[in-house]
Order: C-alpha cells, then structure tokens, then sequence
C-alpha cells in the first residue's frame, strides 16, 4: 500500500481512536435507542402526512405532488431539529471523558500524530449522527414517488444538516483539546447550541423584511433549511442585486452556510491539531491571572486565584440547601455566567421596548413575535440549566465521595432532597426573573400606553375578527397582556421545581451524571411537550376552561400571554377577552398548585426509597 495512501486513511477510515468508538458506540444499548427513536419518529411523521393528505375522488397528480413536498419540508425540518439535539449528545463523550488530564496523557504517548488523535476523535463521534442521516435517505427517495420533490433539494437538506453535525462534532472536540473543561462542561456546550439557535432565529424575525432572507440565514441551520424549502415565502436575493459579502450571505445562504460551518470545522481541526500536545489552550497559559486578587475576582467576593483561603460567608439556617446553591456559584467563571445571563437579558429587554417606542419596530405583531422568542430561548436555557444541575446533584456526590460522608451525619433523607431542592431552585430563581422581568417590562409598556403616560406611533393593540362579526368589524387586544408576567412567573417557578425533582431521581439512581442527564433531558422533553400541546390544543378549541389549560406549560403561558386571541381563540371568541384574561390567571395558579402537589409526591416516592437506591449503587461511581 502506498504510504501516502496508508496515512491518509490513518486519519480516518483506519483510524485506531475512531475504530475504538465505533465498535465500542456500536455495542451499546442506548445508541441503539437512540437510533430506533430517530428513524421511527422520521417514519410516524412521513406516514402520518401522507395519510391526511386530501383525498376523494377528485385526487390528482399535482395533489399527490403538492402534498409529498408538504411532507418531506416537515420532515426535513424534524431532522436536522433531532440532528441538532442529537449531536451534542453523542459529541458529550468527547468533553466528558477526553477532558480527563490522564486520558490525554495516555494518548499523547502513543506514536499516533496530532492529526491522528485530533481527526480519530472527531471521525469516530461523527460517525453515529451520519449514520442515522444515511439511514433516512430511503424514506426521502419514497416521497419522490408521488413527485413534488426534487431530488437536489433532498441532497441539499442532508448537506445543512450534515454540516452542523460536524460543525458541533468539531466544537466539542476542540473544548476537549483546549484542557479548560471538564465533566461539567458538557450541559454548557449543550445550552450554548440551544442558545445560539434560538438567539440567531429571533433576530431574523426582527430583521426579517418583505419575506426575504437576512444576514442570519447563514449562520443557522433552521433559517438555511427554511430558505431552500420555502424560495418563495423566504426567499434570496435575486443574483447581482447584492455586492461582496452581502452577495454570499443575501443571495446564496444554503451554500453560504455549508461553506461557512466546514470551514470554521476546519480551522478549529487546524488550532487542536496544532495545540494538542501543547497541553491545548490550559498549556500554554490558559485564562487565569496572577499576581495579587484581581478586581473582578474582588468584585465577587473571591481571593485570588489557588490561595489558601477566602473570604468567610454567610450559612443558611439549612446548610444542605446552602450548599447548594453556593456551590453553584463557588468559582469566577461560574458567577460570571450568571450574572452575565441576567444582565444581558435585562439589556436585552430594555433594548427591545426602546426600539420598539422609538418605531424601529413597526407593528406591534412584530414587536410580540422578538418578545415571544426571547422569552421562550430563555426559558429553554434555563430549563436546560435546572437538568443540567439536578441530574448531576447527586450522582456527583456519589462519584467524589461526597455523599458517603453526608450519610455519617444526623441529616435524614427527608432534608438531604428537600434542601438540594431548595438550594437548587433559590439558585435558580434570578435566571427565572429575566424572562418574567422581560415579559413584565413589555406588559408595562404596553399598560402604559393604555393609560397615556406614553405613546408611539402605530399604537400598542392588535386587531383581529371575530367569527360572527360582519365584515370589517374588528376587535383589538394588547400586544401583550400586562399581567402576562404574573401568569408566567405563577407557573414557571414551580415547573423548575418539578424539573428539577425529576433531575434528582434520576441523578439518585443512576451509576453516572451523564447517563442521568440524558434521561432527564429526555423525560422532561416528553412531558413539557405532551403537556405543552395538549394544553395549546385545549386553548385554542375548548372554551374557558380551555383558557385555563393553556396555562399548564410555562411555554403555552408565554404563548397565551402575548398572543391571546389566537391562543385562547374559542374564549376570546365566545366570552370576550376579558374572560380569557382571567381564565389564564386561574389557570397559572391551578397549574402551579398542580406542579407542587407532583413535586411533593416525587419526592416522598424519593424519601421512602432513598436507603435502598443508596446502598444498591454503593460504590458504584
């Protein structure tokens, strides 16, 4: 074999890191899951759309066409939305496990090259997310079949998902190389994912003109999909109407998009590759200071960093629930987290009311559509946060030996769950208020303009019809309800309560924190979404009471509250707005209750078997 041939296929192919993976991933049971779960919701989805296509005997050629096409957009969709959610997943092992200073002293005294180690680690992750993408591929070839769907747009929609595949393949093998992350890295590298799509998706509805693409087509996955299967209601630029970047970014984004995601991909292989027995970024001086304590380490009440003491602090009444939530806030980097989400989102808010007082933005619908996105990409990275701290609560003690010393104290069960619960949720609750605080900011807004002391051009109300009204006769409600917020804020809390219970059982009776965190991720997906649709459902057909189930979901609530004559449609139609207005309110606080009932069952269920669960995985770590 030729040597240039024998160390090209080194890199990949043959490679002894991606070999290892793929045999190893391949045997496990939860990959197989994985899989199955992902071709067969792709399959119920295909299937179902096909299904309800219109039927009867007047069915032609081009009904057949127009609904495959309906069909395989959906589906499409769902893809690359399990593509995005998946890959960090898999890509988790690579932060978790690579990070560990002694893995990568094991590998680094291997005659393997940088390249073979950077490249093995990223091939052999990347190979299980394109696998489920080959393993769709006949599904799709199915719907062309009854035509309406081109075969370029098939291999299209499989190249934006396959590059952010690798685009989030080629992050998580870079936060491993670089050595400055650990095991609690990987729900970080999650929530960033999440983040950036939600925050790139409200911008375009805010920058969005004329249904046209913007600059964030090309920098999101979703909006370069949307754009390849929607020319006509998001549309490119015509060719020539743009110069230089523009050109690229306004009139190609799908390919704009490719280039861009493997390309980045590629330069972050580069610096790995070039750092990796370097010792990363952590070997060549990392972040930290020296000297004496730097003013924003003072700035948080910290003493220099690795010094052998610190300033005293203040204990709670009960020390389990202090723990806690000071230990969420123990280093610089973690305060600087959080103080920086509050901050940034309170800015964030203020910056949209003002533009949106000033005229910036025009219509009051688009104005609820930038506040609707904002607050349910917040809540979602909360959401994921509150997971990320309950799944691994215990199951981290139980690693580090923690919860062994804890069990030799006079500390019953019953305080040990219900203070991390405590702690947890306290620790939570600042994040919490940046939605809330964001949505009570545009309702005062908006009550304030009801109320004179302020007005903008174009009005704060939105019209819409009722179902019996002739025509031209319409009805305004406010662009969004200012007690929203209280509605909002009665529901949330205790959904974090109960999110972050569900986190704590699973994370007690699981062997590690990461398989904890992924059953958590998904028991909370299902009943957030079961929940959340069934009570959009009920909002919008059943009256009344309707209205109050809509309050069930943190998410429906958002909705009900800045959308209310479409979210509460029957309500509003048969008993006026202002019935729906209260409806909502009572249903937060029914919801509320609702939640604190399951929170106290779950953990009574967690306090009757604690001693047996603790002492079954004893050791186990």
């Amino acid at each position: 074999m030729p040597i240039f041939l024998r160390w090209f296929l080194r890199l990949g192919p043959i490679n002894p890191i991606a070999v290892r993976l793929v045999q190893g991933g391949s045997r496990r049971t939860r990959h197989l899951y994985i899989r199955t779960i992902y071709l067969g919701a792709l399959i119920v989805t295909l299937l179902y759309l096909l299904l309800v296509m219109p039927a009867g005997g007047d069915l032609t050629q081009l009904k057949l066409a127009a609904a495959a096409s309906s069909a395989f957009a959906v589906v499409a969709y769902l893809q690359i939305a399990l593509i995005c959610v998946l890959a960090p997943v898999f890509m988790a092992g690579a932060i978790a496990q690579e990070a560990n200073p002694r893995t990568w002293d094991i590998l680094l005294t291997t005659p393997m090259s940088a390249a073979e180690i950077v490249l093995g680690n990223l091939f052999g992750r990347l190979f299980f997310i394109l696998a489920l993408l080959v393993s769709s591929l006949p599904l799709f070839a199915l719907t062309q079949y009854f035509g309406g769907v081109p075969g370029r747009s098939i291999f299209a929609s499989y190249a934006v998902a396959a590059c952010a595949a690798l685009l989030v393949g080629s992050m998580a093998i870079a936060l491993s190389v670089s050595r400055l992350v650990g095991k609690r890295a990987v729900f970080a590298f999650y929530v960033s994912v999440v983040s950036y799509l939600a925050v790139t998706y409200g911008v375009d509805n805010l920058l969005g003109v004329g249904g046209l693409v913007t600059w964030m087509t090309s920098i999101n996955p979703f909006l370069a999909l949307r754009a390849l299967l929607n020319p006509t209601g998001y549309a490119a630029y015509p060719e020539g109407s743009q110069t230089g970047l523009a050109a690229w970014f306004l009139e190609k984004p799908v390919m704009t998009w490719c280039l861009l995601s493997g390309g980045l991909s590629a330069a972050l292989m580069i610096a790995s590759t070039i750092t990796v027995r370097m010792g990363g970024l952590a070997g060549l001086g990392g972040l930290g200071g020296r000297g004496g304590v730097p003013w924003y380490r003072r700035m948080f009440g910290l003493g220099a960093k690795g010094a052998q003491s610190r300033p005293a602090r203040h204990v709670w009444h009960n020390p389990i629930a202090w723990r806690e939530a000071a230990a969420r806030n123990a280093t610089f980097g973690r305060m600087l987290a959080r103080w920086s989400f509050i901050l940034c989102g309170a800015l964030w808010a203020l910056g949209i009311v003002l533009y949106f007082h000033g005229g910036g933005i025009v219509a009051p619908e688009t104005f609820r559509d930038v506040v609707y996105f904002t607050v349910i990409g917040e809540l979602a990275v909360i959401t994921l946060v509150a997971v990320n701290m309950a799944a691994t609560s215990v199951a981290r003690e139980r690693e580090d030996g923690t919860l062994d010393l804890l069990l030799t104290t006079p500390i019953t069960p019953a305080s040990y769950l219900g203070g991390k619960m405590r702690g947890m949720v306290a620790y939570l609750l600042p994040l919490i208020a940046v939605p809330v605080g964001t949505l009570a900011m545009a309702g005062l807004y908006v009550l304030a303009h009801q109320a004179g002391v302020a007005s903008r051009t174009g009005g704060v109300m939105v019209t819409y019809a009722l179902f019996n009204a002739p025509p031209g006769v319409t009805q305004s409600a406010p662009a969004i309800l200012p007690e929203g917020a209280v509605s909002v804020a009665l529901v949330t809390v205790p959904f974090m309560a109960f999110v972050v219970m569900v986190g704590m059982q699973w994370s007690l009776k699981s062997k590690g924190s990461l398989s904890a965190v992924v059953a958590t991720v998904g028991l909370v997906g299902l009943v957030a979404g079961i929940v959340g649709l069934c009570g959009h459902k009920a909002g919008v057909d059943i009256p009344f009471v309707g209205a109050a189930l809509a309050a069930m979901s943190p998410a429906t609530a958002v909705n009900a509250a800045i959308a209310p004559e479409s979210a509460l449609q029957q309500t509003v139609q048969s008993h006026a707005l202002a019935s729906a207005r209260v409806s909502l309110l009572m249903g937060a606080a029914v919801a509320a209750l609702a939640y604190i009932a399951v929170v106290y069952g779950l953990r009574a269920n967690m306090v009757h078997n604690f001693d047996m669960t603790v002492r079954r995985l004893a050791g186990v770590a």
